[in-house]
Parts: structure tokens; sequence; C-alpha cells
């Protein structure tokens, strides 16, 4: 057995905390949370989890909407020892019942207004507890946890203990649960923290969502690591986004976040004087932004890769050539490299199958063995699916991916996990689901539809079957509905022919 290696996540946090009254996060009402309250409540919170009964290592499901308490929340869940299990806000009864079912929480945490609604769902799991947890910081949660003491000695976790269970839809339609250990999260955000310079001095615009790896640990990370401070908006908004850049230095966002931003002629140098930088992820920036962010604000956008597996694997540099088109070179402790299909490593500016090993690379999918040891090479290498090319200088450039992912404002959509809902419609004969350029989300879910004549079908019902079962980011922005799907000679549908047709329409 390894040698163990005592490291808890919140513990790593806590040693880089400032003074207990230096603020934390200023939240969008002007209400202000000092370190001391983050310890405090994080404190009230691990011991309720204990009174509750749970034990190291228990799942805690979280779908509520962004707080300040939801981050308290998840940092009691690390002190305790326990997994922290967020999930999207948007997500369905229906997808609900499979996570449950998955990942066998002892408690879900939810709003008050989904409290009804996921009991059955808690029962049909063998959940032990619900509680709520609403957006104001309000609920039966908070009520238990306000009794408990506000101190609370941060459990001895392992570095390979996990600290959290992301999900990620899976090319064969179910998701998979992503097993990221306290040590993966220490690594990547002590490294992002200091390559990017983040210090106590810096104050983060937060607009992301805290359900995802980009805005729960890559952008809180970097603050919790640092000291700093945060500007906390429940959502992106181009008003209150613009009322908080004088008070920030950093922001983190999407593409999207940057071409809402560009649409507006405030948004200028003047607004950007307090910035020192600006990243984007989750999803490709166009160079068109790229160059139109830099020509409006003296601003060049740092463009950096990552995924939920991995957190982040490379960056453009903080000092030096930020370069359009790519994500830049490997971060200084994860190694990248370039393979054929055989697995045969690629020279310098050959396109290949990206493959990645690092303290970051998660330690393998939840109850997943033969997934795990599939997407693993003999040698350690994660196989991320995406193809790219490392140029002369060591800027890594994606160019595709695999696994024929949608990307639409930040949020992944499986296109296998959308046919499913789609083909099982009255009428529907097969389906076939793409991505497909948009201006304003970077990429928008499109479905071509061949339909049986059994039932009528047009994109509204196509659009509502979707929308019955699946979270909003994932119902079509376009329905093209076709009397056939294009096939090579193995019969497998040409999605590449079909997005160079469809791109640029937008039937009614």
């Amino acid at each position: 057995m390894p040698a163990r290696q005592p490291l808890n996540l919140y513990a790593a946090y806590a040693a880089n905390f400032p003074g207990p009254q230096a603020v934390l996060l200023t939240a969008v009402d002007g209400r202000e949370y000092t370190y001391a309250d983050a310890e405090a409540e994080s404190a009230r919170v691990a011991n309720l989890l204990c009174e509750l009964g749970l034990q190291p290592g228990d799942r805690v499901t979280v779908q509520v909407e962004k707080s300040p308490q939801n981050l308290f929340l998840f940092l009691g869940v690390l002190r305790a020892g326990m997994t922290y299990h967020p999930l999207n806000t948007a997500y369905t009864d229906d997808e609900l019942a499979y996570f449950l079912a998955d990942a066998a929480p002892s408690l879900v945490v939810c709003d008050s207004t989904r409290y009804e609604a996921l009991r059955p769902l808690c029962a049909s799991a063998n959940v032990r507890h619900l509680h709520t947890l609403d957006d104001a910081g309000a609920g039966s949660l908070a009520d238990l946890a306000g009794r408990c003491p506000a101190r609370f000695e941060t459990h001895a976790s392992d570095a390979g203990d996990v600290a959290a269970l992301v999900y990620s839809s899976g090319t064969t339609g179910r998701p998979k649960g992503i097993m990221l250990t306290h040590g993966n999260l220490e690594s990547n955000a002590s490294t992002l923290a200091k390559l990017w310079g983040f210090s106590a001095r810096d104050c983060l615009l937060h607009a992301l969502p805290v359900f995802h790896v980009h805005g729960l640990f890559v952008a809180i990370g970097c603050v919790l690591m640092s000291g700093a401070s945060m500007r906390w908006l429940p959502r992106f908004d181009v008003e209150a986004v613009l009322a908080a850049l004088p008070h920030s230095s950093v922001m983190m966002g999407v593409p999207t976040y940057y071409t809402r931003l560009l649409a507006d002629a405030r948004f200028d140098a003047a607004a950007c004087a307090s910035m020192r930088l600006f990243v984007s992820g989750s999803a490709p920036l166009l160079a068109d932004t790229f160059h139109a962010f830099e020509a409006r604000t003296g601003q060049r956008i740092l463009e950096r890769y990552g995924m939920t597996e991995t957190g982040m694997n490379t960056s453009n540099p903080l000092q030096g050539e930020r370069r359009a088109g790519t994500v830049g070179p490997p971060l200084p402790d994860v190694a990248v490299r370039i393979c054929a299909p055989d697995g045969r490593q690629l020279p310098r500016g050959e396109v290949g199958d990206i493959q990645v090993r690092g303290p970051n690379v998660f330690a393998g999918y939840w109850n997943m063995p033969d997934k795990t040891a599939e997407d693993f090479t003999a040698d350690g290498y994660f196989v991320t699916g995406d193809k790219g090319l490392v140029d002369d200088q060591g800027y890594v450039a994606i160019v595709g991916r695999a696994k024929d992912m949608i990307i639409s404002g930040g949020l992944n959509v499986y296109p296998k996990e959308v046919e499913q809902v789609i083909d099982a419609l009255p009428g529907v004969l097969e389906s076939a689901v793409i991505g497909l350029p948009d201006a304003d989300f970077g990429e928008c879910v499109a479905a071509v539809v061949v339909t049986d004549g059994s039932a009528p079908v047009s994109a509204g019902t196509v659009r509502d079957g979707v929308r019955e079962t699946s979270a909003n980011f994932k119902v079509p922005k376009h329905v093209f509905l076709v009397d056939e799907l294009p096939r090579n000679t193995m019969g497998k549908v040409r999605k590449d022919l079909l997005r160079r047709r469809f791109a640029g329409q937008a039937p009614s």
C-alpha cells in the first residue's frame, strides 16, 4: 500500500488565510463575510454532519443556488473528511434519481422549493437525511448548523481520499462520477495561484456557478490559496459585472461572458482600469473574441485548458505571450503528450490524441473500474479524448474533441444523452445531436431528426420532449427535420457532414 500522506484540502486553504477580519467575500447586496466567518460557519457545518452520524468518506449531495452559505457548506464537508457532490441546479427529477442511486449519499441538501419533489427520490435511494438551504442562506440545514459549536478540529484526511465527486455525462448516455482527491485539488489550486500571481491584494470577480470545476475548485481555490477576496455574484449579469469591475482585480469566465461584455458599449479600458487579469476557460475562446477584447480594453485574455477529470492542465503565461487559439504550455507539474491512435508519441506540430499525467489527474471513475482502466495508459497517462498539437514553442492548441462533446456557454452536453431522449419520442425514427457555432454561447445544441410518420413531429415537440427530462442547457436550440442521416461505409452517422450542412442555419 502507498504511504499515507496526510492532507485535507481545507487545512491547505486555511494555511494561507490572512487575519480573521480580512474580507473573504462581498455579496451582491454589499454584505461582507470575513475569513473568520468562513472558519466559524464551516465548523458549524462540520459539527452538524458529525451529529447526523455521517462518517468520513460519506457523500453529501448538494443542489442549491449559489450563496455564501453554499461556500461554507462546501468547506464544512471538506473539514469533516466527507465527499462533496455538487449538482447543477437545472437537473430534473429524472436526472437526480440516477445521481442519488449512483452516488449513494448520506445527506442531500436542496432548495426548500425542491424539498417535496426530492423526498420520494431520497427514499428510493435510501438517503438518510434531506435538508434545505436557500439562496438567502436560510433553511433547515442553516437552522441546525446555527446551534452547533463554531470550532472544529479538521479531519486528518489523506491526500488520496476523495474530496469531491463530480459527474460528467458519458458518451454512452450515463453520467460518470469523477473522484477528485484532496491531493488533486490542492496541487492544482496551489499551482494556479502561483502561476497566475494571486495574492492577498487581489479581489476576484466571481460570477461563475459553484457546481462546476471552474467556479468551485479553480476560482475559489486560487482565492483561498492566496488569502484574496471575492466579489460574489449569484450569476453572470452584465450590469452587475460592470458595477463590480472597479472593485476587482481578476475575473474568470467562460467565453460567453466576454462576448456579452463586448456587446455593451460601456465595457472599455476605463471600466477595466483596476483589473490585472481576465481568464477564460470551460469552452474554446474564439480568436475573434480574443482580438476584439484586446482592441477594446488593451488587455489580453488568458486562456487555459482543463477538464473535470484533471482540473487545469495548461495555461497561457501571466508574463509572456498569450496566443490566440492556444491554451498555453503545460503547467509546471503536468506532463502533456500527443499520441497516435496506436499509442505512439507524435512529434511537435502533429495532431493527435491529448494525454496528460500529473498530481491533478483524478483517482478514477466512481464504481467504474473498467472505464477507469480504459481511459488510462499503461504508464499512467490519462487519455483526455481531446485532439490537439504542441507547437515548436511548447504551446498546446486544441483542434477537436474525439468524444464529440458540445460545450455550450461553458456547460458540457454529450450528444448521446440527448439523442436517447429524442429517439424515444413518438414519431421519431432516429436523431443526431450536434454542436453548431453560436455567437453568444460558443456552441449551441442542434438536433437533426428523422421521423417515421407514426406521430406528428415538430421542432416544438422535440424541444418539449427533451425539456421534460433534461436540464434546460441540453434542450436543442435548433431542430432540423430530414429524410435520412448521412452515414459512412460502416454505418456510422457522419456528424461532420451534418455540422457543415447546417452551420449558419436557424429554422423557425
